[in-house]
């Protein structure tokens, strides 16, 4: 084949290649968005298990799927415009964390479906009809944390037998917190305990909380986690160790950063589970007939260096059902 003849058979499969590349429909570029009403992550990208759990499912950044985050950090009021910022930018999917940001998320648009990723009781706060059958387009993961507060309730209760009195620390702003506040209440007349009420709305009441605690200290603290409390965890962490009052908090990462013991889901389960769902629906599901799911597994973590500190020694019993001990 001569020079001429060659360009001409490149040029001219060039040129095919090219007319087939354009007759083939381009990949679309899927827009998730992200609300959460705790604090922004240091990154300001969406959650790392949930984006790795889409990566894993086939959706490569950029090229399949672009992320938009919002976060309210700790203040509510400002989740309905955060979520209609997310409406604005054309998302296929919010990912919620807070039943707070589902609800905004559902109020801002008709149309888009909304996941859950980190939401408890959405169905007794109304975020959803059944668990079988959600209806709307709201579907995803919640937990009973109704329930599970009172189990962790009994569990300090286990860890200190002679407690008497348990403070109870929770957002009274948050309707979802303040049912699980109830249910420890509940709890605490069948285990013939007494609870100390620390209602908190902002960051400036938990210096009235920890006053309370100080001139009537309780055996034992529970504290129920949100946005606010969340923000807020270290204060709480550090007074419960100078104070030495054994606390109970509902997940694990506040167990690692010194707290005494947790015992919840674990949020990285959540929003890989939360991933399955985005999945399903870009191939095309309705969220409405998507049964929402509960978490796989509850986990007891327990930080014996935090024990020490406190003076408490935690029965063996209870040890040998942690699913993961701190030393």
């Amino acid at each position: 084949m001569n020079r001429r003849a060659f360009l001409q058979t490149l040029t001219g499969g060039l040129l095919a290649a090219s007319l087939i590349a354009e007759a083939q429909p381009k990949t679309k570029t899927w827009r998730v968005g992200f609300l959460s009403g705790g604090g922004r992550s240091p990154d300001g990208a969406a959650p790392l298990p949930l984006r790795r759990a889409l990566q894993d499912l086939g959706y490569i950044e950029p090229r399949d799927v672009v992320y938009e985050s919002r976060w309210a950090d700790g203040k509510q009021d400002r989740l309905p415009g955060l979520a209609s910022e997310l409406v604005r930018l054309h998302v296929d999917v919010i990912v919620t964390v807070g039943g707070p940001s589902t609800a905004a998320a559902n109020q801002a648009s008709p149309s888009i479906p909304v996941v859950m990723a980190l939401v408890g009781d959405a169905d007794g706060l109304g975020l959803i009809d059944s668990l079988a059958r959600p209806g709307g387009h709201v579907t995803g993961v919640t937990d009973q944390s109704v329930d599970l507060s009172a189990k962790r309730l009994e569990i300090i209760t286990e860890a200190v037998p002679r407690a008497a009195r348990i403070a109870v620390l929770w957002n009274a702003s948050d309707r979802g917190m303040t049912l699980r506040y109830q249910e420890v209440e509940k709890a605490a007349q069948r285990l013939h305990v007494a609870v100390q009420p620390l209602g908190v709305r902002e960051p400036d009441d938990f210096a009235a909380a920890f006053s309370s605690m100080t001139a009537s200290r309780p055996d034992a603290l529970v504290m129920v986690t949100d946005a606010l409390t969340l923000l807020n965890r270290q204060r709480v962490i550090d007074f419960a160790l100078t104070h030495r009052i054994p606390a109970m908090y509902e997940a694990g990462p506040l167990v690692q950063d010194g707290g005494l013991m947790s015992y919840g889901a674990n949020p990285d389960d959540n929003f890989r589970l939360a991933a399955g769902y985005v999945d399903r629906i870009f191939k095309g599901s309705s969220p409405s007939t998507l049964p929402v799911q509960r978490p796989g597994r509850y986990y007891l973590t327990i930080n014996l260096k935090t024990a020490k500190a406190l003076g408490l020694t935690i029965p063996p019993t209870l040890l040998l059902r942690a699913d993961q001990v701190i030393e």
